[in-house]
């Protein structure tokens, strides 16, 4: 056999385990809680996140604070970020329900629409962004994991990639207030 074929069966190989290894949303059918956006991102809410690189050294930290709203399946939510570097950005999200487990979502710097899927505690979003860098704007690619983990606690892991190789990684803990509290 020539070297080359070796190498094609060899990757052939190699690849076939990885193909199935992919977590699918469907996944978390029945897991509980159930996150429904429209419940979770309605009103206050307050996050705090890293951003890894793909050594994975946290380049920045920050905190979110969030308001939503909602009329019937279209939401709009309202994101204030503090960057550790003393950077403020904003962006607002709008999200409409498709069906019982998908969504969209639109924001000025998201290009195109994000499309989301949900089912149990789990919630999975595909979208590209816009993201500022070295005094340009570069396209990325996100695959954004959400999950509930207690009514008032939601956890989100992101993956950034660009030409199909990850760069970077974002975490974020939400905290919904509990029902009744000031805070």
């Amino acid at each position: 056999m020539s070297r080359v074929r070796l190498v094609l069966a060899l990757s052939a190989l190699l690849a076939l385990p990885l193909a199935g290894c992919t977590a699918s949303v469907r996944d978390y059918s029945g897991r509980e809680p159930r996150l429904d956006l429209r419940e979770y991102f309605d009103g206050p809410l307050v996050a705090w996140g890293i951003v890894q690189n793909r050594s994975g050294e946290v380049t920045r930290s920050f905190r979110v604070d969030m308001v939503g709203r909602w009329e019937g399946d279209t939401g709009v939510l309202e994101e204030d970020f503090a960057w550790s570097d003393g950077a403020i950005e904003r962006r607002v999200w709008t999200f409409r329900r498709l069906d019982e487990h998908r969504w969209v979502g639109t924001a000025a710097d998201v290009v195109g629409e994000a499309r989301g899927e949900a089912f149990g505690n789990a919630l999975r979003w595909r979208y590209v962004l816009a993201l500022p860098w070295n005094e340009r704007t570069v396209n990325v690619t996100l695959d954004d994991w959400m999950w509930l983990i207690q009514d008032q606690v939601l956890v989100n892991r992101s993956e950034i990639r660009k030409f199909g190789l990850r760069v970077g990684e974002v975490t974020l803990f939400f905290q919904k207030p509990e029902p009744g509290d000031a805070s």
